[in-house]
C-alpha cells in the first residue's frame, strides 16, 4: 500500500449542487460519475458556476450525495438539489492514482484514526480533482482528497 499523509484541517461546509440516493457499493464506480455529469448538466443550462465533483458518503449503507462544488444560485430541479460538505474538523488525505484504489485512502485514515485517538465522526467525502488530459496516458497522476469528519 501506497504512504499516506493524513493531515488535520478546520473546514467550513462548502455548498453544493447534489443528487441524492442510495446505492450499493458494487453501483458507486457507475452511479457517481452519471450524478456528477447530471449536476454539471443543470448548472450549465443555468449558467451556475461550478468546481470540482463531491461525493458524501453519508452512512454505511451509502447514502449518498454526489454533485459538484457550487459558488452562487442556481435553481433546484430534476432532482438537482442544494447541499454541503460538513464543516469543521476534517482529516484529509490526497489519494493519487486510478480510482479502484481509494479503498487505500480510506484505510490510511482508518488506520491514523486508531493510532491518534481521533475519533470519526459521521459523514465521509471524496473531492475529485479536475480531469486532466495527462490522467488518460497516466492514471497514477488522478488526484482525489478524501475527507473524514473527526471529534
Amino acid at each position: 500500500m501506497p504512504s499516506f499523509v493524513v493531515e488535520l484541517h478546520d473546514l467550513a461546509p462548502a455548498p453544493l449542487a447534489v443528487v441524492r440516493l442510495q446505492v450499493p457499493a458494487s453501483g458507486l464506480a457507475r452511479v457517481v460519475p452519471e450524478c456528477c455529469g447530471r449536476v454539471w448538466k443543470t448548472l450549465r443550462a443555468q449558467g451556475a458556476q461550478a468546481g470540482r465533483n463531491v461525493a458524501i458518503y453519508w452512512d454505511g449503507a451509502i447514502r449518498l450525495e454526489a454533485g459538484v462544488e457550487v459558488v452562487g444560485a442556481f435553481t433546484e430541479q430534476d432532482g438537482v438539489v442544494r447541499s454541503a460538505t460538513p464543516g469543521g474538523r476534517v482529516a484529509v488525505v490526497t489519494h493519487l492514482g486510478p480510482y479502484g484504489s481509494l479503498g487505500q485512502a480510506h484505510a490510511a485514515v482508518r488506520e491514523w484514526s486508531q493510532a491518534t485517538d481521533h475519533r470519526l465522526a459521521g459523514p465521509n467525502w471524496e473531492i475529485y480533482g479536475h480531469w486532466q488530459d495527462a490522467w488518460n496516458a497516466d492514471p497514477s497522476l488522478i488526484r482525489t482528497d478524501v475527507c473524514y469528519e473527526v471529534v
